[in-house]
């Protein structure tokens, strides 16, 4: 047998089911386990070193956040990615950016100001060296202050939700050529519309950055020739 996923190490800090859970999403994310394929609880828990009961708690969730299908009589696949899923998840994103960022223009702090400077910086020394890996990491921390800005718990609570799903192709829209670059200078000109308290131009260059990443992705899938369902 094939061994793909590595066995779990121990935190002190999270139980052995979360552990399992985010291992099996970040196989899912970074296609190792790839879509339309199917999740053996077995075979998972034996690459894993681990009982199946953790894994068969992990898939139940991974259902919840929309990376696996329960197919009747047949199991547990990871789900596939379509055109439909894509648009949708971008769709509600490009609105909660907006939201987010407009809310910011009007509540930010000084001191978190200064944090979306530094991680401007951050994001340059990425493209610089063509980190996406950190870039990646980067760019969740940019988005999430800006929603820690909005000083609206629930709009994070519901957006912290949707990124899970939306992590599973955010490297793939990154990877496009150029795209790290562009992503860069849009950040700037939404951060310099927040500073400036501009409410209305901060949403809508939030709502253009999320709509540009998205147009990234699709490129990709085209370029690719990925198999697109539910149109």
């Amino acid at each position: 047998m094939e061994r793909r996923l590595i066995p779990v190490t121990l935190d002190n800090y999270k139980p052995l089911r979360e552990i399992v859970f985010e291992t099996l999403r970040e196989a899912i994310i970074n296609a190792t386990l790839k879509p339309g394929e199917r999740l053996m609880e077995i075979q998972l828990a034996e690459e894993m070193g681990v009982s199946r009961t953790p894994v068969r708690e992990a898939i139940r969730k991974l259902e919840l956040e929309g990376f696996v299908v329960m197919v009747p009589r047949k199991g547990a696949y990871v789900a596939d990615i379509s055109t439909k899923d894509i648009a949708d998840v971008f769709e509600i994103r490009a609105a909660l950016e907006g939201l987010a960022a407009g809310l910011a223009a009007e509540r930010i702090t000084e001191e978190e100001l200064e944090k979306l400077e530094r991680i401007l910086v951050k994001i340059g020394e990425c493209v610089k060296n063509n980190d996406l890996e950190k870039l990646i990491e980067v760019d969740t921390e940019f988005h999430d202050t800006l929603f820690k800005a909005s000083r609206n718990e629930r709009l994070v609570q519901i957006v912290s939700n949707l990124r899970e799903q939306i992590q599973r192709f955010r490297t793939a829209s990154l990877s496009t050529p150029g795209r790290m670059k562009y992503a860069l200078e849009e950040h700037k000109k939404i951060v310099e519309a927040v500073s400036e308290r501009n409410v209305e131009l901060a949403q809508a260059l939030a709502r253009e950055h999320i709509e540009n990443a998205e147009n990234s992705m699709f490129e990709l899938l085209n370029e690719h020739k990925i198999p697109e369902k539910d149109r």
